[in-house]
């Protein structure tokens, strides 16, 4: 796999921010799976030799970040935090609110390809739960109300 001009732009420069090359992993992966869409075996491959990792080393890290997928998922990738803060506010029913509302269970796209639905552990948002990721942005303070009129906003912008 070749990286694109952006990409080895990126790279190049990050590189000489950090002590190891190692280093630039975690960002890399992140601007590699924006631009495909996935981690693809291609690309972990790539990556990994320009590293000095093994590939098995990169999937290690890939399998540990909840935000790092080996496969496509909807545009929006909703995920949603269940652990203690966000659960005694009310998280598990926002959980439940996106499930019916987008048709999908847990790490289910819809069939439109446009969401993503995942229950993750932490995003570090507890002081203002229930919280959720939509892709890298934070969504706070959730209710019922707020997840019907964000999937709905988010439906009538991607018909325009």
């Amino acid at each position: 796999m070749k990286f694109s001009d952006q990409l080895e732009q990126r790279f190049a420069t990050m590189v000489t921010h950090y002590p190891t090359k190692r280093s630039v992993l975690v960002p890399m992966l992140l601007y590699i799976q924006d631009e495909l869409g996935s981690l693809t075996e291609e690309a972990i491959h790539e990556i990994a030799q320009r590293v000095e990792l093994s590939d098995l080393e990169v999937r290690n890290v890939i399998s540990y970040y909840s935000m790092l997928r080996t496969r496509a998922v909807g545009k929006y990738n909703f995920q949603i935090c269940t652990n203690v803060s966000c659960l005694l506010r009310g998280a598990e029913d926002i959980f439940e609110q996106c499930k019916k509302k987008l048709g999908v269970g847990n790490k289910q796209t819809t069939s439109d390809g446009l969401f993503y639905l995942e229950e993750v552990e932490c995003i570090g948002a507890c002081s203002w739960a229930p919280a959720m990721m939509m892709n890298y942005e934070f969504v706070e303070n959730l209710t019922a109300a707020k997840i019907d009129e964000l999937i709905e906003g988010l439906k009538k912008k991607e018909q325009q």
